[in-house]
């Protein structure tokens, strides 16, 4: 057995620390596997690498060869990863698209690339061990435009001939809807236009899913609505932000005064800064959000942590109530006239309003700066070149400065903490700006 006291240190690493003494150990025994003395651990084997190989089994004889592929090759090319949202499993974008992969697919039928799958699937949940698994689909990025005619995209991998996604740069994908995800296996609900306006029984026919971060629970549909993986960051950092060191001691907000304030979200989604406004005790959370599936994803979500929601449809009257969470299923651009409708007083308790869309949310910054009525927080969400931090820092400040004056507002802007939350390429920075602004004047939203 190794003997990981200090005896066993050299003399050069004894009284530096557990860090080095950690390496040194790590050393001795690297030198005693390449020595023979000891053997590592075998790693345990990839549930994926596992189903291919029982999958291939079952292949015609000359299969592979017809295509000039081997089963080294397609394994080394295979995905490794995956992540599960019950009950679906969800591979790694670019996961099964190499030529080789692509070539075989053509050559099988549906009933044998069915068989990879169903091997697959049955091969992850018995590795996570919790519940069965009965949807595969392969991630995508969401695009900013729409993607084209479905009749132009392969309908195993997602691709155009030429092996990329189909966009109409005239037409953004406002929705931010996942229509290049790829599903293997599962039905996903029917396939709807993004443009449709979906029914009751489209709801109760789709494919839904969940998660739980940070102690909640999101629900979405795949087909029709993103979800990102990476906000779980932010999301904590909302849950902590009056109790954390980047806010100032003479602005944290007790719990009890938190139960008094409001929070403004203008791209609520699914909610993923609604839900954590709530959870730390906010007592009323308010959103804007466009996608009808987000909004019943929205819903199924509330539920299911057991808060109450309302939602209120463009032509709706609507009137504060005692719901948790109210979200307005319209444009963000209502928002400014939704609240001046309501009786004086009614909306100085906002305190947060979230501007999370990307890859800027410049287009809601005047409609939030007007909502908050006299102090608080906008979390401004950009995507930023690294280097650009300071310099889109400044210009933040300086725009909601230059527009606070001119709607005659006296007021100190500081861009309190730049929260780098995740890499959205290269380079590239998913950012959010806390923007605090403490008005000189009291006044109604609007007014």
């Amino acid at each position: 057995m190794e003997d990981s006291s200090s005896s066993s240190i050299p003399i050069a690493y004894q009284g530096l620390g557990a860090a080095a003494e950690e390496r040194a150990i790590k050393s001795r025994r690297a030198k005693r596997f390449a020595d023979g003395w000891e053997h590592p651990k075998p790693k345990p084997p990839n549930p994926i690498e596992d189903a291919i190989k029982s999958w291939f089994e079952t292949l015609p004889a000359g299969l592979l060869e017809s295509i000039g592929a081997t089963v080294d090759e397609l394994i080394s090319t295979a995905p490794k990863r995956w992540i599960v949202y019950a009950p679906m499993a969800l591979l790694p974008s670019g996961g099964f698209s190499h030529k080789t992969w692509t070539q075989l697919q053509s050559a099988l039928s549906s009933i044998q690339a069915d068989d990879l799958w169903t091997k697959i699937l049955g091969a992850i949940t018995k590795k996570e061990g919790k519940g069965l698994l009965t949807h595969l689909a392969i991630n995508s990025g969401i695009p900013l435009h729409k993607i084209g005619d479905e009749d132009e995209i392969d309908e195993y991998l997602g691709l155009t001939p030429e092996g990329i996604m189909s966009e109409d740069p005239n037409q953004d994908n406002i929705l931010r809807t996942p229509s290049g995800l790829i599903t293997l296996h599962g039905d996903f609900g029917p396939s709807l236009s993004p443009d449709v306006i979906p029914s009751e029984r489209d709801f109760k026919e789709a494919f839904w899913v969940s998660t739980k971060q940070n102690g909640i629970t999101q629900i979405w549909a795949p087909r029709y609505t993103m979800f990102s993986r990476g906000n779980v960051k932010e999301k904590a950092r909302l849950l902590e932000f009056h109790s954390s060191r980047f806010t100032p001691e003479s602005r944290k907000r007790t719990k009890q005064e938190l139960g008094h304030d409001a929070a403004v979200d203008l791209y609520a989604g699914i909610g993923y800064f609604v839900f954590s406004y709530v959870k730390v005790g906010m007592g009323k959370v308010l959103g804007w959000e466009l996608n009808p599936w987000s909004v019943e994803g929205l819903r199924r979500g509330a539920q299911a942590n057991g808060w109450s929601i309302r939602i209120v449809k463009s032509h709706d009257e609507w009137e504060m109530g005692t719901e948790d969470i109210v979200v307005f299923l319209e444009d963000n651009r209502k928002a400014l006239e939704r609240l001046k409708r309501l009786p004086p007083g009614e909306l100085r308790s906002v305190k947060h309003v979230n501007c999370g869309l990307l890859p800027s949310s410049e287009g809601s910054w005047e409609t939030a700066m007007e909502i908050l009525p006299e102090e608080g927080w906008i979390h401004v969400h950009e995507n930023v070149g690294h280097n650009d931090v300071g310099a889109k820092k400044r210009q933040i400040q300086e725009a909601f400065s230059t527009h606070l004056q001119k709607a005659g507002r006296t007021a100190e802007v500081i861009v309190e903490h730049v929260e780098f939350v995740k890499t959205f390429a290269p380079g590239v920075w998913h950012c959010v700006f806390d923007v605090y602004i403490r008005s000189g004047v009291v006044r109604e939203p609007g007014s």
